[in-house]
């Protein structure tokens, strides 16, 4: 690279963004991934009147701690916007973050969206993302930008598979030649799973737990199988609010409750699994039976997932090389090499 190019690149902000419901990424042209923080904003409302107050890693620290007048929440959710206008104020944050220098121009944008959004839910996003500073706004699928960040070879005349487990939404698709040839998405992903073990220690131990609570029980103790491996089962003690008392109460939570709490949420990312692989052409069945099946994105790490995905499709399953950014690597690659992928990209 000429040193014409080297500063070129060190003013550019051209940048992709995956725009998750837990966490946003954001990835710039010639550096790579920038901002990695949770999609959380903190409001104060005084007379009726919004204020931003925190954004990203500061406003999830007050999560389930604020008085009645400061609101700390996710504009996000399913990985669509549910909250355009705080929403576009996030984005605006962690973009002004990213490029601070006085010189930087208006950026190109490539963005990803969830493959079963819908075309208002999508303008929503890319107007967002305009109002916070984009001077073009391009779109991406995720399994496309899941597929291109675990090096996948989509644009090849081979069957590729991928399953992206986010925090509001699951994507499963095949693609080949560049395109995807068949799909499915589903609004379930590490928020369900974190609210499935919320209501199982609410109904069989009468207790209430914080969705924060939930989510360091998935990550610790919480699986796809229960193993017989020999090795002992794991437990975690947990306290809640005792529902027949109001009193706080502590109780002992085990591995297998956990992967009950969990059944359905796993049984309902294998169901899409299935009928993906059943709505794929044969020739290409042949090709993921025998490249694997890759799993990419934070629901993934969820323990043993990747042995009930095999299961339940008789298919190998890999796990992606970085699975909590591959979709901002894709979509980073796509903007690296936008000519080379401007079929995949979308523009309202």
């Amino acid at each position: 690279m000429s040193f014409y190019d080297t500063i070129m690149n060190f003013f550019s902000c051209d940048m992709a963004i995956d725009l998750g419901t837990a966490n946003t990424l954001i990835y710039i042209k010639g550096r790579g991934i920038v901002l990695n923080e949770p999609s959380v904003v903190a409001t104060q409302t005084i007379k009726n009147v919004k204020k931003v107050i925190a954004v990203g890693h500061e406003a999830k620290l007050m999560l389930g701690k604020t008085a009645d007048n400061i609101c700390a929440a996710r504009p996000m959710m399913d990985g669509v916007i549910a909250d355009f206008e705080i929403a576009e104020q996030m984005i605006s944050h962690f973009i002004k973050k990213v490029t601070k220098h006085p010189y930087m121009k208006k950026s190109l944008i490539v963005i990803c969206v969830p493959s079963g959004s819908t075309p208002v839910e999508r303008r929503a996003i890319q107007d967002s993302a305009y109002n916070a500073g984009g001077s073009k706004v391009y779109l991406i699928e995720e399994p496309v930008a899941a597929a291109l960040g675990a090096n996948l070879p989509i644009m090849d005349p081979v069957g590729s598979m991928v399953v992206d487990i986010g925090g509001g939404t699951t994507e499963v698709a095949v693609l080949s030649l560049g395109g995807v040839v068949c799909s499915e998405s589903a609004r379930i992903g590490g928020d369900k799973m974190d609210a499935s073990i919320v209501e199982y220690v609410k109904s069989k131990h009468h207790i209430q737990i914080g969705i924060s609570t939930a989510q360091k029980i998935k990550e610790t103790i919480g699986c796809a199988l229960i193993m017989n491996d020999g090795n002992p089962e794991l437990n975690v003690v947990i306290k809640g609010i005792d529902f027949a008392t109001g009193l706080p109460k502590e109780i002992e939570l085990t591995q297998a409750d956990v992967q009950v709490a969990l059944s359905s949420c796993v049984s309902q990312i294998l169901d899409l699994c299935k009928k993906v692989l059943a709505s794929t052409p044969p020739e290409l069945v042949s090709d993921i039976v025998e490249k694997g099946i890759v799993i990419t994105g934070g629901g993934s790490l969820l323990k043993h997932l990747d042995k009930a995905v095999s299961n339940a499709t008789k298919v190998p399953v890999i796990m992606a090389p970085r699975p909590l950014e591959s979709v901002v690597i894709g979509t980073g690659i796509a903007l690296e090499n936008i000519n080379i992928f401007k079929n995949n990209l979308m523009y309202y």
